[in-house]
């Protein structure tokens, strides 16, 4: 069977008894799990010689006695997959190390063992060092970093090649700005698409954005309709939930400007005379129709009291401050999460200030 993940086929002669992964992409140690699944152990016998752990629930020393079992259904080969933990999966006590390198002095014949570390990991840490201190015929160490760029086309090429498709370079570069660098969803995308497509064997930009393009448009809601009530603890949620979801921090760094930028024009195009309210509206919000009644008058009401309440000068320090946060994105390893949180916890503060202000005045 062929290996996307190793480029070749896999050679049960040429497998090292352990590999260790660890990076923000853990989507590719799962799938070479899933490789490795298909080439050694049949499928009637997978249930049986495919074991998952976790060290939330099982120590090493449990793990490692497993390795040491013959399965109960005899295989030829079984897959052992240990899970660790961001955080506490770093760390290992003298007793553990001791446990791991009485394995590794003989283990087990045709068991493949992939340890996962679902994050960025320090070369200092304990769990880093020892797996790193093996020979490399007995424990494979590679960082799993998000694909980008070419890698990622190329990736996705790979994928649909396996659905026997192709895909334009303008039709890649959409998903990959709809889906981010998710694998785990550009690969479900990649599938939908395909089935979308039927006999064709290009896909193209329409056919992303036919399939896929409600994706950028859910996001974008989500992102305004809270900038619009600034609710923090709601924009705390579904910050979070965009984190999670792997969606790029420079992809809502580009939504939060644009619901600035948005009310900056339409304060300017308002104060030059250049258009009427509803003019603006259509144009800055064209998927808000006025026939969608109340709806329309109410988004329309609450983004024109934005516009008219909230002082140019607030504004200008925002671009800045998000100016900033993306500089620090681009060139730091500060957490854009936690970068994120910060603005939000600001605007927020500035829009209690406003609401105050203006209730003072009326």
């Amino acid at each position: 069977m062929y290996s996307s993940f190793l480029g070749k086929e896999i050679d049960t002669k040429a497998l090292h008894p352990c590999y260790f992964f660890y990076g923000e992409e853990p989507f590719l140690a799962e799938e070479f799990i899933d490789e490795l699944k298909g080439a050694l152990i049949s499928p009637d016998d997978q249930d049986y010689n495919i074991e998952k752990c976790n060290l939330e629930d099982q120590s090493w020393m449990e793990i490692m006695d497993l390795a040491r079992t013959i399965p109960f259904f005899f295989s030829s080969w079984r897959v052992i997959a240990v899970s660790l933990s961001v955080g506490k999966g770093e760390r290992l006590s003298s007793t553990e190390e001791k446990i791991l390198k009485d394995y590794f002095s003989s283990p087990s014949d045709q068991t493949a063992l992939v340890v996962i570390y679902p994050g960025k990991l320090r070369r200092s840490a304990p769990i880093f060092r020892l797996f790193s201190s093996f020979p490399s015929a007995l424990v494979h160490v590679k960082e799993l970093k998000p694909l980008k760029g070419r890698n990622l086309f190329s990736w996705m090429d790979k994928k649909l090649s396996l659905l026997g498709k192709r895909a334009t370079q303008d039709a890649m570069a959409r998903l990959a700005e709809l889906t981010g660098n998710n694998l785990a969803r550009v690969k479900n995308e990649l599938e939908k698409i395909s089935v979308f497509v039927g006999e064709k064997k290009i896909v193209e930009l329409d056919d992303v954005n036919a399939v896929s393009g409600w994706i950028k448009s859910f996001y974008e809601w989500e992102i305004v309709d809270n900038l619009e009530k600034a609710d923090f603890e709601k924009s705390l949620i579904v910050l979070d939930n965009l984190f999670r979801e792997s969606v790029r921090p420079e992809f809502i760094l580009g939504l939060t400007a644009k619901f600035f930028r948005d009310i900056f024009l339409a304060k300017l195009w308002l104060k030059e005379k250049e258009k009427d309210k509803k003019a603006i509206f259509k144009e800055l919000r064209p998927q808000i129709q006025e026939r969608f009644g109340n709806f329309y008058t109410n988004k329309f009401r609450s983004f024109f009291s934005l516009v008219e309440r909230f002082p140019m000068s607030d504004l200008n320090d925002l671009f800045s401050e998000l100016k900033e946060i993306d500089l620090k994105v681009k060139t730091t390893d500060l957490n854009p999460q936690t970068l994120l949180e910060g603005f939000l916890f600001h605007y927020c503060q500035l829009r209690k200030e406003v609401r105050t202000t203006s209730k003072e005045r009326d």
